[in-house]
């Protein structure tokens, strides 16, 4: 007897029978591996190719900064990335497991449990506390909060006496050292920014930044940081540039200036093809 298709996939999933597209094997060592990651949006004429094939393998103990002009897919790739967005196709590793083809309940644990996130606008519940805001990730993923580990992770960032107050109590570099406090509470496998300075004055940002290579020269951890900001770019061990959906250049330990002027020839050549490509 033939099983239809959707009788066939309930058959098997009682047997154990697993659909999920099979993944290219992981390389030993990588923090995050995309292999072939496409993402697009829409169909027919109107289709938007965010990511165009990206293949790009990071290494644990490292930090990277993204840069791109805008509409490059910076934002999409951390996404795609982080488990936030799914690919169109293609492969996504974190810490050695595929993630693409996880149902959105996985998803969701690997976030809480397994990554950590830094974003412009801080993301804080101004009802929590300090403490409480850093634990949040563990509460949320049904581990016990470990008060000892938030207090540790706050003298990380230099808020050790902040525990018990509201956001609304800190200022605006306060809030995000506590953003960092709750990306790093967990242990994480990668610590994706996104933008992380982008509401910050030079100073106050530079201090965030601070903390971010800290984690990864003392703690071991892995950061991933999206940003339009040559001086921020320049903290990390690496910069990729993205034009199209596409790697185009990278640069290592580049100095702010050095960062500015590659994405200043970047975004001159992504305008030149647009123009040429309009024209024709």
């Amino acid at each position: 007897m033939r099983l239809r298709k959707g009788k066939r996939r309930q058959a098997d999933d009682r047997t154990g029978v697993d659909h999920r597209p099979e993944a290219p094997a992981a390389t030993p060592g990588l923090a995050v591996e995309l292999r072939g990651v496409r993402r697009q949006y829409g169909r027919g004429a109107g289709t938007v190719h965010a990511l165009a094939g990206v293949d790009l393998g990071l290494p644990h103990g490292t930090f990277t900064a993204v840069m791109g002009p805008s509409g490059s897919g910076k934002s999409t790739f951390l996404q795609c990335a982080a488990g936030l967005d799914r690919p169109s196709a293609g492969s996504v590793r974190l810490g050695g497991t595929e993630i693409t083809g996880m149902k959105e309940n996985e998803l969701t644990e690997l976030r809480r449990s397994r990554l950590g996130f830094v974003f412009q606008a801080f993301n804080l519940l101004p009802s929590l506390t300090v403490e409480q805001n850093v634990l949040l990730p563990m509460r949320l993923a049904g581990q016990r909060q470990d008060r000892g580990r938030a207090a540790a992770v706050l003298a990380q960032v230099g808020l050790a006496d902040k525990a018990r107050r509201r956001p609304g109590e800190l200022s605006g570099g306060q809030q995000q050292r506590v953003a960092v406090a709750r990306a790093l509470v967990t242990a994480p496998d990668v610590i994706f920014a996104d933008e992380p300075t982008g509401a910050l004055d030079t100073g106050t940002a530079a201090e965030v930044l601070g903390l971010l290579r800290h984690a990864v020269d003392t703690l071991g951890a892995t950061v991933v940081m999206v940003t339009h900001d040559p001086a921020a770019a320049a903290w990390a061990d690496r910069v990729l540039f993205l034009a199209d959906g596409a790697f185009a250049d990278h640069l290592e330990r580049g100095s702010a200036e050095q960062i500015a002027a590659r994405m200043t020839a970047l975004t001159g050549r992504t305008r030149a093809m647009a123009g040429a490509g309009a024209a024709a």
